[in-house]
């Protein structure tokens, strides 16, 4: 549902900078039940610390064209809330500002399943709140499958985001391996359930530790899409 308040915010704020804005970026954080304070703590620590890595600072400004940025927090069907609003990041000091708000915001969920669907279904009205931007994304991370509501591949139908791309960070923890056994893995789960996009992919982090960086990872390749003709074309990996 869009908020009327948040919406005339939206309006207020990208009234005079859509047409230069090259990525409407959505993050969506799991904070279902299967992740602990401890885990989750290294979320947000983890994100925070992908956003201030300087490989990631120069891709926020390798173009001048800016990126606009929201983040919400997410686990049952109703259970999305935000971690930082859109914010449309034009200086090192504005990307400064939402590491350290990402860094001490404090969890509001902590008991409910793990509604991905839903959890992209928030985000693409997130978009519609948003500015315009040449390119839209949703990354969602998480540590499980969907248990909760109807699946993500249904929401993309359900939400209108055929036109967005959709991708994934999984974060693997040794649970995982039990798992596996004559079950679909979870990056499998993740490649046919929840990502969208000719350009789409799914990043791992091996266990809460290495969230960030496997954040710094998904960020630089994100952020790293240029336009050619209205299309977005993956620069090619650089040698080394």
């Amino acid at each position: 549902m869009v908020r009327p308040a948040l919406l005339a915010l939206g309006l207020a704020v990208w009234g005079q900078t859509a047409d230069a804005c090259r990525l409407a970026l959505v993050l969506g954080m799991d904070v279902s039940n299967s992740v602990d304070a401890d885990e989750d703590a290294l979320q947000r620590q983890g994100l925070a610390t992908a956003l201030m890595a300087q490989p990631v600072r120069d891709a926020f400004f390798a173009s001048d064209q800016p990126v606009a940025l929201t983040v919400f927090e997410w686990s049952g069907r109703h259970h999305q809330r935000m971690m930082q609003d859109w914010v449309l990041i034009d200086s090192p000091a504005t990307l400064d500002q939402v590491a350290a708000n990402i860094a001490t915001k404090p969890r509001f969920y902590y008991e409910f399943p793990t509604a991905i669907g839903y959890a992209i279904g928030h985000a693409g009205a997130l978009l519609d709140q948003g500015p315009v931007c040449d390119t839209q994304t949703i990354d969602i991370s998480g540590d499980g499958v969907n248990n909760d509501g109807f699946e993500a591949r249904d929401a993309i139908a359900a939400f209108g985001l055929s036109d967005v791309t959709v991708n994934g960070l999984v974060v693997e923890v040794p649970e995982d391996a039990i798992l596996r056994e004559g079950r679909m893995g979870l990056v499998e789960y993740y490649t046919r359930n929840v990502i969208h996009g000719p350009t789409a992919f799914v990043e791992i982090a091996d266990g809460f530790d290495d969230f960030a960086r496997a954040m710094e990872v998904k960020l630089i390749r994100e952020l790293g899409v240029v336009m050619i003709g209205g299309v977005p074309v993956q620069p090619p990996a650089s040698g080394g």
